[in-house]
């Protein structure tokens, strides 16, 4: 099984044998009805990129390019326009977060836009390339004053360039989680995450090196209850996903959805061996 399997059934067995229900939930389904959810808190998953090591799942099918797509559109666009979002990159999970103007408000790309984040962390690494403070935080206090959408789930990246041992320079990476919807995004998160970093990466000219995504709550909602033991007695399919980008492309800005390849990743066979399941939302 890839790394990313391991991690999936390890951690959806947790939930299920230690997690806690919640008494007041915030979120809600379609139909009005409290979405609770089991949840436990703190974990970390990491992966050695040098070592061909994936968060990629092969339980049930993912969404692979319409994730990227939803982080090119934070990282790269900039943007809280859902219609952007929607006709660039074929997404609409944000819409039921739509605060009345076709955008999620104050919150993600433009919290990127207004801070300049992408920028101050490419200008920030190349300038002081051993530094401790190349940080994104989508995290904005002020921001939040304004009207706004769901605040950030996946809000905290951290990178540090490290000079290995091999006279090869590294770019590593952690993802930092407040809360994770595991069943349905905590693959899907991993993955976008994974591939923010590879393009960095390009763009500085470095090696991706480690990946570590740190979560602080993660839950199984409670209508995803059967979805988890169904996920925990599928077998894997024997792969070992690498992550690969257009290689006349170094430019972050440049980059597009089409320029990310994944090899040895069986989509048809995973599709068919182990068919997608359904999730409500939990808005």
């Amino acid at each position: 099984m890839t790394k990313g399997d391991l991690y999936h059934k390890e951690i959806i067995k947790r939930i299920l044998e230690e997690g806690c229900l919640d008494k007041n939930p915030r979120p809600h389904y379609a139909d009005g009805t409290a979405a609770h959810t089991l949840s436990v808190n703190h974990g970390m998953c990491t992966y050695d990129l040098t070592k061909g090591e994936s968060p990629l799942i092969t339980l049930r099918p993912i969404a692979i390019k319409s994730s990227i797509g939803e982080l090119l559109w934070i990282y790269q666009d900039q943007s809280n326009d859902l219609k952007l979002l929607k006709d660039k990159y074929n997404v609409s999970w944000w819409d039921d977060w739509n605060i009345g103007n076709d955008t999620i408000g104050s919150v993600y790309g433009e919290t990127v836009r207004r801070h300049e984040l992408v920028k101050n962390l490419i200008e920030g690494m190349q300038k002081d390339p051993d530094g401790r403070r190349h940080i994104i935080s989508l995290w904005q206090e002020d921001d939040f004053k304004e009207k706004h959408g769901l605040k950030p789930c996946a809000f905290l990246t951290q990178w540090n360039i490290r000079h290995g041992r091999d006279g090869v320079d590294y770019l590593d990476m952690s993802l930092t989680q407040r809360s994770s919807d595991f069943l349905t995004a905590g693959c899907i998160n991993q993955v976008q995450y994974l591939v923010f970093q590879y393009m960095i990466a390009r763009h500085l000219n470095l090696t991706p090196g480690r990946f570590t995504w740190f979560y602080n709550n993660i839950q199984i909602y409670d209508r995803h209850i059967e979805q988890a033991k169904e996920l925990l007695n599928r077998n894997s399919v024997e792969c070992n996903p690498i992550i690969e980008l257009n290689p006349d492309k170094s430019n972050f800005y440049d980059f597009t959805v089409d320029d990310v390849t994944i090899k040895d990743y069986p989509k048809q066979l995973i599709k068919t061996k182990n068919p997608q399941l359904k999730f409500d939302l939990g808005i």
